[in-house]
C-alpha cells in the first residue's frame, strides 16, 4: 500500500486547522498547519494521537513511519527533505513521548 492509499483509511481532518506538538513541559515544539503539502502529515499525526491517547510515543512514531510508506524511504535517503518524517524517525529511536494538541478549524 502506498501513502495515498494509507491516507484514504485515516480519520477525516476537515475539522483540524493545525496540529501542535508539545514537549514534556507543554511548550509547543512545532505546529503543522492543515494546508496543501502538509495535510498528509496532519492526517498521520492526528491519527496517531487518536490511537495513542493524545500522545506520540516511540512506538506510535514507528507506526507513523509505516503510514508514510514510500515517503519514509525518501526521508531516510535525503535527511531534511521531509521534516515531519524526520521528527518521527528521531522520536521512534528515543524514549520520550510528545503530546499532540488539535487546533480546530
Amino acid at each position: 500500500m502506498n501513502f495515498a492509499d494509507q491516507l484514504k483509511q485515516l480519520p477525516a481532518i476537515a475539522h483540524v486547522a493545525a496540529i501542535e506538538l508539545l514537549d514534556a513541559s507543554g511548550q509547543v515544539l512545532d505546529r503543522i498547519h492543515n494546508q496543501p503539502g502538509k495535510a498528509g502529515s496532519v492526517a498521520v499525526y492526528h491519527a496517531l494521537a487518536q490511537q495513542h491517547g493524545g500522545v506520540i510515543t516511540p512506538a506510535a512514531a514507528a507506526q507513523g513511519l509505516a503510514l508514510f510508506c514510500e515517503h519514509t524511504a525518501a526521508a531516510r535517503a535525503h535527511p531534511g527533505s521531509h521534516p515531519n518524517i524526520d521528527r518521527l524517525l528521531a522520536w521512534a529511536e528515543g524514549t520520550a513521548s510528545h503530546a499532540v494538541r488539535v487546533v480546530s478549524a
